[in-house]
């Protein structure tokens, strides 16, 4: 290409290329969007970022829950479950509304004592020992969620067929009551059952002369006068056969009280009540 005389040489860009006002024809022209580009993606980055986080912990979360479903089921069924008292029977020593720890170890790999407090279900025979609505099987209030979380473990159990009453006689045993003031014996021996309410007789004017069959046990609660118990159920036979309870319809034993606060306490065995009882005829152990 040729110069025009006396003008000087175009060195600039081509006037029909954009390009880099430097004079570099390879660079191409200058995006000012792309900081707002970088920008919008990191915001998207963070976005996403927040919402696997989310997701992640409700997860873990779920998981969680789970487990401890899962092992409170386990324990439920097979060590320790929770039961709510629903009368007064068991007064001084249970009042209503208490929550109380059952172990289902006993009877099983422990044995039953004399005096233990037992939870039972309603043993139905000859006749119910609970009746009306005490023997649809649960409480009707609560709906589907509360039902779950009794079902696992996770609230005390409220079926209204159980029972929670105090080990009278074991199997073999001789139970006596002439119905007044005086104390019951057991193999012969009186008994001084410090645990009942204050004002109540042992027996409150129901006689009773009985053997505890095998396999069963003879029970009443510690408020004589408002405990419709072993002593109650025993007709037709009155014999001990009819009123007391199959051992295979024993839950539990119960440990202690964990509510209300104020109530907690351990529920031991009287055994100075029943430390001079000797073993059933014909038995060599109590």
């Amino acid at each position: 290409m040729s110069q025009v005389p006396g003008r000087p040489e175009y060195t600039g860009p081509h006037p029909d290329r954009a390009g880099d006002p430097d004079g570099d024809p390879d660079r191409g022209p200058i995006d000012e969007t792309v900081g707002e580009g970088v920008e919008a993606d990191d915001d998207r980055d963070e976005s996403r970022g927040f919402g696997a986080g989310l997701v992640a912990a409700l997860k873990e979360l779920l998981i969680v829950v789970v487990l401890a479903m899962a092992l409170s089921f386990v324990v439920k069924t097979w060590l320790f479950q929770a039961f709510y008292i629903p009368s007064g029977s068991m007064e001084n020593t249970l009042v209503k509304d208490d929550r109380v720890i059952v172990s289902k170890l006993t009877p099983g790999p422990f044995d039953l004592r004399r005096g233990d407090v037992v939870v039972f279900e309603d043993p139905a025979e000859p006749f119910p020992w609970l009746s009306g609505s005490m023997t649809n099987g649960t409480a009707d209030v609560g709906g589907p969620l509360h039902d779950l979380l009794v079902f696992v473990g996770l609230l005390p159990e409220d079926a209204e067929n159980h029972l929670i009453k105090r080990v009278i006689g074991l199997p073999g045993d001789h139970v006596v009551s002439e119905g007044g003031d005086g104390p019951i014996t057991i193999n012969g021996q009186p008994v001084e059952e410090t645990y009942l309410k204050p004002g109540d007789g042992p027996s409150e004017g129901k006689a009773f002369d009985i053997v505890v069959p095998p396999d069963r046990v003879w029970v009443m609660g510690d408020h004589r006068s408002d405990s419709s118990d072993s002593r109650y159920h025993d007709a037709p036979s009155n014999d001990g056969s009819d009123g007391s309870v199959p051992m295979e319809k024993i839950v539990g034993r119960a440990l202690f009280i964990v509510w209300p606060i104020d109530h907690v306490t351990w529920l031991g065995v009287p055994e100075r009540t029943f430390k001079d009882v000797p073993a059933p005829s014909g038995s060599p152990s109590s």
